[in-house]
């Protein structure tokens, strides 16, 4: 996403049997004018980009990218690989997650919580809903993408070859949630590589409020019965929104796409810590570690990749689970929102009829204000 995750591969790569990334420098029209090319090894079997910071940036980069047709892209792995705030009760500092389910968590109403209503416990509020438990009755399509599963747990065994960096400096800093009891025991473990979900948002959020906000929007709508939520991102819905679009008309395979996250700082404080202590003023001190096992771990997902690629990858790891978006554009029935807008075929390119209009009315009920 920025300069310091691109660099770590830069530096590292060279001294991996996989060769240089600086070897072919591409210039693509439309990407970030701070990252303006594609760095590729000698032969061109690894490839890296960094898009930017922020849904914007991801999604103008990424589509910029996938539609250059400067790339033979049918087949390719596509590695989103970012540190992240971690939640404490799922991991800690340096870990690495693998995510099944990526949730575009801000993309709700908001009240200053200072005006919620007495009742409420955050005041962030789903489209169309009267509470914040409550499932958006309005939908824009880019709520809640979801990935092969068993890709990812592929990717997280391949990651778990790694041993991954620690420091004593970073330790101390995550001992201060021993005393917030079993619920953070994970966040005083030593990092490790886990499978759980990311929330995207522009808004760098944090404190325990709006963490345990996000924490109870992404179980909600992924329709799941435990919290799943354990990194934070600004780019994850783009990313996987824009290989969706390009996988309906052939140019990737979303089956292929893999979700990556470390986390360089705890999402909330630790008892006895304010929010503002907590992001502005201590340093958890596992920016360091974060970008390093990035690497680490994601090193070893691209070795396994390129070096099986004739047993197991060429021919791809099928899903056996839903694939995309929370309306069903790649074909299936997601079993999470209202269920496929497509009759769980997918989209189709041969209609000349745009179902956005009709299928929205539909959600909305006709309601007044329905629209927002």
């Amino acid at each position: 996403m920025f300069y310091p995750e691109a660099d770590i591969w830069y530096r590292n790569l060279p001294n991996s049997p996989l060769g240089d990334l600086l070897s072919n420098n591409i210039s693509v029209p439309g990407l970030s004018p701070l990252y303006s090319h594609v760095h590729c090894n000698e032969h061109g079997e690894i490839c890296q980009i960094t898009i930017g910071e922020s849904e914007i940036n991801a999604a103008t980069t990424m589509m910029a990218f996938v539609l250059s047709g400067l790339f033979d892209l049918t087949k390719a792995y596509f590695i989103s690989a970012g540190i992240a705030g971690i939640n404490p009760k799922l991991g800690t500092l340096g870990s690495v997650a693998l995510a099944k389910f990526s949730v575009q968590v801000a993309l709700q109403y908001e009240f200053d919580a200072r005006e919620m209503p007495l009742n409420f416990t955050t005041g962030y509020l789903s489209y169309g809903a009267y509470a914040p438990n409550e499932y958006p009755s309005i939908l824009y399509g880019t709520e809640v993408m979801e990935v092969n599963e068993a890709l990812r747990d592929a990717a997280a065994e391949l990651a778990r070859r790694a041993e991954l960096a620690d420091s004593v400096d970073t330790a101390e800093y995550r001992a201060e949630y021993r005393t917030g009891g079993e619920v953070y025991s994970a966040a005083t473990d030593s990092p490790s590589v886990i499978r759980c979900d990311s929330a995207t948002s522009d808004v760098y959020f944090s404190g325990a409020l709006l963490s345990e906000a996000f924490e109870n929007t992404t179980k909600l709508w992924t329709n799941q019965s435990t919290i799943t939520y354990c990194m934070t991102a600004q780019e994850d819905n783009a990313i996987l929104e824009v290989l969706m679009r390009a996988a309906v008309w052939g140019i990737v395979d979303y089956s292929r796409a893999i979700a990556m996250r470390a986390g360089s700082d705890f999402d909330r404080p630790p008892p006895s810590t304010s929010a503002f202590q907590h992001l502005r003023l201590l340093d958890q001190n596992g920016f360091g570690i974060a970008i390093e096992n990035l690497y680490l771990a994601g090193v070893e997902i691209v070795k396994g990749i390129v070096f099986q690629w004739d047993t197991i990858y060429d021919k791809g790891i099928k899903p056996t689970n839903y694939i995309g978006d929370i309306i069903g554009t790649l074909g299936g029935e997601p079993n999470f929102g209202p269920g496929s807008l497509f009759n769980g075929i997918g989209v189709s390119l041969d209609s000349g009829t745009d179902v956005g209009l009709t299928k929205r009315r539909s959600l909305t009920g006709g309601k007044a204000g329905g629209w927002k």
